[in-house]
């Protein structure tokens, strides 16, 4: 199969987080039914699981769903659950987009963190850029006008989300030099239905209120699973083929989407400083996009070596 050239990596890491928007958006809806955080990780990773499973029966190669090493797996399994589980948590305190722009700390903490651990080039420009980029979300945010309506628990949970996801991406592009992208999207399924599934049974014996399974929820809880197992593998096969950077640079793309998928479902319009920000991050975005080098992986001829 040939390999994805560099825009077409790109398109993929785009593609990816526009599906994470869509899979937050159904998370926000199931939140809504009351289900208890853990029941709805629970479900998201299941469903996750699930279809990579079917894909590997549908293209007859279960094998690449094995990990060739397991520890280092098993590190980014646990990254990615604590994001998954403070991203559900988040979405039940925050607005979709007050939340999009608080994770938007992210690329700059990849950034900052891919020159040290991936040995990846840091350009005047493309940094320039990148700044520029968290500019767009600063103007966004909007903070000398009036407060978002969210509470403490969401922003602590979108700081951990930022941490365990800005760790997670630079360890990912580590990971995608040896493991494959189907390997890496089953495992995370896999750790998130195991705990919420363990947490499940453990709460069973204290009263709790549980929404009932109505049409609408299960088919909301199926099409989570299906979008974020989808959104996941264009994430680590963009990751795969280009620098963590240039894949976190287009993170900020969620805005775009996330206001709105906010204004569509909740009609939630965006403010006039929402929409300048938003301009500003979509212009350094294609910035990285047409200045990055095509062959992004010749800046990292020397990665991190990854542990047995």
């Amino acid at each position: 199969m040939r390999h994805p050239t560099h825009l077409q990596a790109i398109a993929l890491a785009i593609t990816g987080f526009t599906l994470w928007v869509l899979t937050d958006t159904a998370i926000k809806l199931v939140n809504q039914s009351h289900l208890p955080s853990y029941e709805t990780l629970a479900f998201l990773g299941l469903f996750m699981a699930f279809f990579m499973f079917v894909r590997a029966l549908w293209h007859r190669d279960l094998r690449a769903l094995l990990p060739h090493k397991l520890r280092p797996q098993l590190l980014r399994c646990t990254l990615d659950l604590g994001n998954n589980f403070c991203v559900v948590l988040a979405l039940r305190h925050l607005a979709l987009t007050t939340f999009y722009i608080l994770i938007f700390l992210a690329p700059i903490a990849v950034a900052l963190l891919s020159p040290l651990f991936l040995r990846e080039r840091m350009t005047w420009p493309k940094a320039l850029a990148i700044l520029a980029g968290f500019a767009g979300v600063a103007i966004a945010v909007h903070p000398w006008g009036a407060a978002h309506e969210a509470d403490w628990i969401g922003y602590a949970a979108c700081m951990v989300c930022v941490a365990c996801f800005s760790i997670n991406m630079v360890w990912s592009r580590v990971l995608t030099q040896t493991e494959n992208p189907e390997s890496l999207t089953f495992f995370s399924g896999m750790a998130m239905a195991l705990v919420g599934f363990t947490l499940m049974a453990g709460f069973t014996v204290m009263p709790a209120h549980t929404a009932p399974l109505t049409t609408r929820l299960a088919g909301l809880l199926v099409s989570m699973g299906l979008l974020c197992a989808i959104g996941s593998l264009c994430f680590f096969v963009a990751l795969k083929h280009t620098t963590a950077a240039n894949v976190s640079q287009f993170h900020y793309t969620q805005l775009i989407t996330g206001a709105f998928m906010a204004w569509l479902v909740w009609r939630q319009r965006p403010a006039l400083s929402t929409i300048l920000g938003a301009v500003l991050i979509i212009a350094s975005g294609v910035y990285i996009a047409l200045h990055a080098s095509p062959d992004a992986d010749a800046t990292w001829s020397h990665p991190a070596t990854v542990p047995d």
